[in-house]
Order: C-alpha cells, then structure tokens, then sequence
C-alpha cells in the first residue's frame, strides 16, 4: 500500500482500521462494537480459561479432521477425474453443483445420518472443503504436458509411479491452490457445524456470548479465529509460492 508515494508495511491496513474500530468503539454508536482496546484486553483474559482452552481443542480437532479428509479424498479423486474422461463426466456435475449450493441445508440431513455428535461436524468441514481440492486437483493434472506422461510409459512407470511421481507434483501448485482456499471453507463448515449441530467448540463460546451480550468476549474469540485461519491460509499460499516453478517446467 501506497500513501502519498511513500510504501508501507504490509500490516499497515490493519492499523488503520484497528484505529477506526477503537475510535467507534469509543464514541458508543453501538453495544455491538466495543473498543479494540477493550477486546484485545478480555482476549487475554479468556485465553487462559478452562472453556477457551476446551473450546479451542473441540475446534482443532474437528477443523484439523475435516481438512484432512479432504485432502485425502479430495486431492486423488481430482487426479483421477484429470486421467479419466469417462470418470470426469460422471463427477464434474455433481461437483459443481456441491461447489455452488448452499451447504448449510445439508446439515439437517447429515443430524438425522450422522446424529448430533462430532461426527456430524467434521462431515459438514469435509463437504465445505473438499469440492474445491477436487477441481484444483483436476485442473492441475488437466495442465500437465502430455510428455511427461510419455516418457513415465516409456521407462515403464507403473500406474503408482506416475501417479505419485508425475501427477502429483506436477499438478501441486494447483493442488496447493485448491487446499489454501478449502481451509477456508473449513474454517465456516467447522463454525456452521458446531452452531448448528452440536454447540461445542468455539459455536458453544459464540452462542453464550452473543446471548448474554458480552460482545468484548465475542469479539475476542472471533479475533482468535481469524488470526488462526489467517494464519493457516498464508503458511499454504508460501508453499504454493515456493512450488510455483512446478508450473512453469510443465
């Protein structure tokens, strides 16, 4: 960001905005908006509570197994939707239709399926996550010079070795892509799972403040939040970045 010719810090938004946020905050306008100043004090007040620690684990737990079932899944179905035509034309509807619809109606079914427990929410992060690894996944592979597979052939690569050899890493910085922004799908499909579900988690914290209309807590727990999943995204986009040349020797 620029201002008046002079570059600034990357961060530097941030601090603009935090002001403004502090100066509403301050002036009243609304219960709903506490000073930064007031939330970022109760967020290390509650940090160190037994039902943030619990809530942050419930939460760790459920994100960290959501995403990772959708990679596993999600990452060699897109593979192979890329090597098989006929598979790509029995998936790729249902895929994009899953992509573009409102999952949140799914999770009433997935309650009566699954029951009200943790399995029901790390379902819902899986099937928040998973479309887009898919696509990515199969965009890659569909970017993939057809020498490369040529020449696996003709050093007689088994079906194994080309797919962890040649697919795979020639399609991660897609692949990558795909897993930076299903994250953050995760991230809602957790949240949306542990509102709607079962109230554990940060979903137990957001629903005990908002009701009792300690906005500071609520605030302080969201910041959490976002910083967490900031923080995820922007480890999986420095891991696209330094694979990045993957694409260019394709």
């Amino acid at each position: 960001m620029k201002v008046f010719g002079y570059r600034l810090p990357g961060m530097s938004s941030l601090l603009v905005w935090g002001l403004l946020w502090e100066i509403i905050g301050q002036s009243g306008m609304t219960f709903f908006i506490p000073p930064l100043s007031e939330v970022i004090a109760t967020l290390f007040e509650v940090i160190g509570t037994p039902a943030f620690q619990k809530a942050l684990y419930e939460t760790a737990y459920a994100f960290g197994a959501g995403v990772f079932f959708a990679i596993v899944i999600g990452v060699p179905t897109g593979i192979f939707m890329g090597k098989s035509r006929l598979l790509d034309e029995l998936l790729l509807p249902w895929v994009n239709m899953f992509l573009s619809a409102p999952l949140t109606a799914l999770v009433p079914v997935l309650m009566v399926l699954f029951g009200f427990g943790m399995k029901s929410i790390i379902i819902t992060t899986t099937l928040f996550a998973i479309w887009i690894i898919i696509l990515n996944a199969r965009a890659g592979v569909m970017q993939i010079n057809r020498s490369l597979i040529d020449m696996a052939r003709s050093f007689g690569a088994s079906p194994w070795d080309a797919f962890f050899k040649i697919y795979v890493w020639a399609a991660l910085p897609e692949i990558l892509g795909g897993v930076r922004i299903g994250v953050i799908r995760a991230v809602k499909g957790v949240i949306i799972g542990q509102l709607l579900i079962s109230i554990v988690g940060f979903g137990a914290l957001f629903e005990l403040y908002s009701s009792n209309f300690l906005m500071a807590h609520f605030w302080a727990v969201l910041i959490v939040l976002f910083a967490l999943a900031f923080t995820i995204s922007e480890f999986f986009a420095y891991l696209e970045r330094r694979v990045a040349y993957y694409a260019a020797k394709r």
